[in-house]
C-alpha cells in the first residue's frame, strides 16, 4: 500500500472518530439543556400561578393593590444643576427663593387625574361585600362554585375565582356573618341570620305604673 494512501487512511479513522464523539457529547448537552429548560418552564408556569391566586386572594381581602415604583425615580436629583465655578469678582447672586419654589407649584395640579383613578377604584365594591350579599339574598344555600358562577355571570369585568371564592367564605364564616352545612362531601354557605329586635322593656313601665 503506497505511503500517501495509508496516511490519508490513518487521518479519516482519526477524523471519523473525533467527529463521532463529538456528536455524542453534542447530543448529551442537547439533552442536559432540554432537561434543564423543561424544568424551568415547570417553575415558570407554577410561579405565574401562585401569583394569579394571589392577587385574586389580595382582591378578595380588599386590600389594594401596590402601585408600582416609579421608573425614573432617581430623576429627583437631576434637576438640581450643578453651581458653575467661574463666576465674575464681585458679582452676588440675588436671593430669590420665591422663584425656585413657583415652578414646583405648578406641577402639583397634574396629581389630581391619578387621585381620580385612584378614588375610582376604591369606590368599586370589594369582593367581599359581593359574596355577602349575594348569600343574604339567597333563600337555600350555595356552595362556592355556585356563588362564584353567579358573580362571574353579574361581573364578567372581574376574575372571579372559586378558591379565591371559598377563601372569602370561610373567612365571612369565621367573622360570623355566614354559616357552613356540609351534606355529604359537600359544603354549602348561607348569610348568618341577623338576631331579631327585641322590645324595650322601659316603654311598658310608664303604662303599668299609671
Amino acid at each position: 500500500m503506497p505511503e500517501g494512501t495509508a496516511t490519508a487512511t490513518e487521518l479519516t479513522s482519526l477524523y471519523i472518530s473525533q467527529v463521532g464523539s463529538d456528536l455524542e457529547r453534542n447530543i448529551k448537552e442537547q439533552e442536559r439543556i432540554t432537561a434543564e429548560l423543561t424544568a424551568l418552564q415547570q417553575q415558570l408556569a407554577t410561579l405565574q400561578h401562585d401569583h394569579t391566586v394571589l392577587v385574586s386572594m389580595q382582591q378578595a381581602l380588599g386590600v389594594p393593590a401596590a402601585a408600582p415604583e416609579p421608573a425614573g425615580a432617581d430623576s429627583a436629583s437631576v434637576p438640581s444643576p450643578r453651581k458653575k465655578a467661574t463666576k465674575a469678582p464681585g458679582t452676588r447672586r440675588p436671593a430669590k427663593s420665591g422663584t425656585a419654589q413657583q415652578p414646583r407649584t405648578k406641577k402639583q395640579p397634574g396629581t389630581k387625574p391619578a387621585a381620580k383613578k385612584a378614588a375610582a377604584k376604591s369606590a368599586r365594591p370589594t369582593l367581599v361585600n359581593l359574596i355577602h350579599g349575594h348569600l343574604t339574598e339567597q333563600s337555600e344555600p350555595r356552595s362556592a362554585a355556585e356563588v362564584a358562577e353567579a358573580l362571574g355571570h353579574t361581573h364578567p369585568d372581574r376574575n372571579i375565582a372559586t378558591t379565591v371564592v371559598r377563601t372569602t367564605l370561610e373567612n365571612l364564616v369565621a367573622k360570623s356573618l355566614a354559616q357552613r352545612s356540609k351534606q355529604g362531601s359537600s359544603v354549602f354557605y348561607t348569610a348568618a341570620h341577623a338576631p331579631e329586635p327585641t322590645a324595650p322593656t322601659g316603654e311598658a313601665q310608664p303604662e303599668t305604673a299609671g
